[in-house]
């Protein structure tokens, strides 16, 4: 524990006390503002006869002051001044500058020192040598905080002799503003005895910019362990901080820098990262690709360069000093800092632009005004290149700051450039592939609805905004007897393989759709396709496996009915008119590519004008609310819309999405039940004799003379005849004969109790039968067999001219 002399007064006195100085306040017209104790020691004036009369009454006769620079902050020099008695005193005087924008009145504050000290118990001639030849600028203060000894190297930094300073305080000698934290540290390392550290940004004597020192308060003791004074050694760390800067930098580069696989963002984040840590602007120009292949060349781009603007940053706000904007174009001939350094292949730096760039610049009377308007002093270009290629190039530029660009800052803009030119290139890549993987996934899905008799249908398909696109897909599929199937599903992974992969199942589902299968029966043999893909990729050595949702469902309208199945899909949402919406309760059943696992459908009545709704997960998973809320958010804008379908697919996606874009694709599909009426539907059992095919024909032609489709009674009344004969004779019982009217189209149905289905086949010439089919084929826009659950049926559409 330190011991202090006098227990009362223990420590220096306050901060202002000027016993050892004489202080005085001139304004900036020259007139007295402040008159210290000490100054009237001084020169006898008290301060009502000196404060607000100009100083220079109290120079001596011919004595002359040398008015500082105006840039100056400190003045030193000798002065004759007049005593109150009539005698001159002259004097040697310390000056600082007072600055308004610290909340001091302007004009400057005038030091003199008065007091010579008894040496300190440690002023012996060892400790005098150690002083004057140590290298650390060293300076010791009194039990007063008055300097009593400085060394030479300390005498440079400060830039005045220690005779001429001794028994001033740190803050007189650096000016209050500047030294103020040194004092305290200096006032704590007395009272405390602890020694003190602190860094700080000082301008020492005789320099025009601040930089970092490292300052140590040491306490000095006597033998009696008395705190007697105080040490101060100094340490220009300026390189130490700019090697710490430089790595603070680097370090944030590497954080900032491509968290995004967008070029304009990478590019505006090296932008920002380099302002004002390294440069006052930057601007980042990059090569538009030469081909649709999106490669740039290896080679050494031809002068001029025509590069587009990427982003740019300014400490000044609004980048004024840009002469062209993001996604400008801008052709650079070979004298341009942008082609010099492309065409070199390395960094190049130009200390003095305006003559440096004289070439460039004279065609250019833009660019010259903005560069003598902001006394650009130093530019640097850094080629952007990754992986042999020539991206671009990022320009630094200085005039703020006022040193020119070092070997140093080279480094590290080229490292910087280095990492900011594989995020750019991962970018490039990534919007490539994203594109292609796009116009494929756009192109594998619907470009428009099937108009039918059963559904009203409207769809919405948004890729992800920040992700490469995925797999969701979406169909429409009529099949026979005016039914309509409906799918939304969604594969596993992103990129061109998911977009590939969705083609492919989009395109199987079709064909089992159109075989006519039950949906969980469907859901079954696509599940074996995926597992057969997924083995597939895994022969190839293709990284991960495939895996997919589905939801599918068959609306017939004419019994109304619906049936659903889903494989690990999200369920999908009814609004029957007059009730509120809900989720309807399908089994979840396992995702596709799982395997073992049987699929189950639910068969639902649906009333007229109906709508349901199918969507990926991308529309209802939201990291700002459950899955649950969702669903309720999607019920709550599918009850309170009255619109159209096309309407309330994008009030979903509003309400839904994000502003910023989905994190995942999404797809949607809505659909609005129709009925067919029972006008429109004859129905006839067929007693299983050929005799009585006749009696069926008629029954059909009186039918359709009912629904007055006169002209197309002669092709039906031939596919009916064909239809129930073959029934009759290839088929077994019961035989049924189901006629469908439809606005365009006339559906004729046979349906009989076996699981044998027809095909065509070409019949010779001398056959008697065989041609029945082939018949049926050309009267009919297109005719199929689909299986029941108690047989199959052989239907055939007709078009209604």
């Amino acid at each position: 524990m330190s011991r202090h002399k006098d227990t009362a007064g223990a420590g220096p006195k306050d901060t202002f006390d000027e016993a050892g100085s004489a202080q005085a306040v001139i304004d900036s017209t020259g007139a007295v503002a402040e008159w210290g104790e000490g100054a009237q020691r001084l020169l006898g004036h008290t301060p009502p006869d000196v404060v607000g009369r100009p100083a220079e009454r109290l120079l001596a006769p011919g004595s002359k002051i040398a008015l500082p620079e105006a840039e100056s902050d400190r003045w030193s020099g000798t002065l004759t001044l007049r005593h109150r008695d009539g005698h001159e005193v002259s004097v040697w005087l310390l000056a600082h500058r007072r600055r308004p924008e610290l909340g001091e009145s302007s004009g400057w504050l005038v030091i003199c020192p008065l007091e010579d000290r008894d040496p300190l118990p440690f002023d012996d001639p060892l400790s005098t040598a150690v002083l004057a030849q140590s290298p650390c600028p060293m300076a010791i203060y009194d039990d007063r905080l008055r300097l009593r000894r400085i060394n030479e190297a300390m005498e440079r930094v400060i830039g005045l002799p220690e005779e001429r300073i001794r028994g001033l305080r740190l803050t007189e000698i650096g000016g209050k503003q500047q030294s103020e934290e040194l004092e305290r540290h200096l006032r704590r390392a007395f009272l405390t005895g602890q020694r003190q550290d602190v860094d700080v940004y000082l301008r020492t004597g005789g320099e025009e910019h601040a930089h970092p020192w490292s300052a140590k308060f040491a306490p000095l003791t006597d033998d009696d362990g008395v705190v007697r004074g105080v040490c101060l050694t100094a340490h220009d760390i300026t390189e130490q901080d700019l090697a710490r800067q430089r790595l603070q930098l680097v370090n944030e580069a590497s954080i900032r820098i491509g968290t995004t696989l967008d070029v304009t963002r990478t590019a505006q984040e090296l932008a920002d990262v380099c302002v004002p840590g390294l440069a006052d602007f930057v601007s980042v120009d990059l090569m538009d690709p030469p081909d649709d292949s999106g490669e740039y060349p290896a080679s050494t781009p031809a002068a001029p360069v025509v590069l587009r603007r990427a982003a740019h940053r300014s400490i000044t706000p609004g980048c004024p000093e840009a002469v062209i904007e993001p996604g400008e174009a801008d052709a650079y001939p070979a004298s341009s800092p942008q082609a010099d350094s492309l065409l070199a292949g390395r960094t190049t730096v130009r200390s003095d632009p305006v003559s440096a760039l004289q070439e460039w610049l004279a065609g250019d009377s833009i660019r010259t005004e903005r560069v003598k308007e902001y006394g650009v002093h130093s530019a640097m270009s850094v080629p952007i290149r990754a992986r042999g290629a020539t991206l671009g190039v990022a320009v630094f530029v200085r005039y703020r700051s006022p040193e020119a660009f070092t070997p140093e800052d080279v480094l590290l803009a080229e490292e910087i450039t280095a990492r900011a030119a594989v995020c750019v290139d991962n970018a490039r890549r990534f919007s490539r592939e994203r594109e292609t993987a796009l116009v494929l996934q756009r192109s594998l899905l619907p470009q428009t609805l099937p108009r039918t008799a059963a559904l009203q249908t409207a769809s919405s398909y948004l890729p992800a905004a920040r992700a490469e696109v995925g797999g969701d897909w979406f169909d429409v599929i009529p099949l026979s007897g005016l039914r309509v199937a409906m799918v939304v599903g969604d594969v596993v992974g992103h990129g061109i393989q998911a977009s590939a992969t969705m083609g492919r199942l989009r395109s199987a589902l079709r064909t089992l759709a159109d075989v006519d299968l039950a949906p969980d029966e469907l859901l079954t043999h696509l599940d074996d396709l995926v597992i057969r893909l997924s083995a597939e990729a895994g022969n190839r050595g293709a990284a991960g496996e495939v895996g997919a949702t589905c939801l599918y469902a068959v609306y017939d309208p004419v019994s109304r009915r619906c049936s659903f199945a889903r494989a690990g899909h999200p369920p999908p949402v009814m609004v029957v008119p007059g009730r509120s919406p809900q989720q309807i309760d399908v089994p979840a059943g396992p995702p596709l590519g799982v395997g073992g696992l049987p699929f189950e459908s639910v068969e639902l009545e649906l009333p007229e004008g109906t709508v349901l709704a199918l969507c990926t997960d991308g529309l209802i998973e939201n990291r700002g609310r459950d899955i649950d809320a969702s669903y309720e958010l999607l019920c709550q804008v599918l009850s309170r819309s009255a619109g159209s379908l096309d309407e309330t697919c994008r009030d979903l996606v509003r309400t839904l999405l994000p502003p910023d874009g989905a994190a995942d694709d999404v797809a949607l599909l809505l659909a609005r039940t129709r009925g067919l009426e029972a006008s429109r539907v004859a129905t006839w059992d067929v007693p299983p004799d050929p005799a009585l095919v006749a009696r069926t024909r008629k029954d059909a032609v009186e039918q359709l003379d009912v629904w007055g489709l006169d002209e197309t009674a002669f092709a039906a009344e031939l596919v009916v005849s064909e239809l129930v004969t073959n029934a009759i004779r290839h088929g077994s019982a019961p035989v049924r004969l189901r006629l469908i009217h439809e606005d365009a189209t006339l559906i004729c149905e046979v349906s009989d109790g076996s699981s044998t289905a027809p095909h065509l086949r070409r019949a010779r010439t001398f056959d008697e039968g065989g041609r029945g089919l082939l018949l049926v084929a050309q009267l009919t826009e297109r005719w199929g067999s689909r299986h029941t659950d108690d047989g199959k049926t052989i239907w055939a559409e007709l078009p209604l001219s």
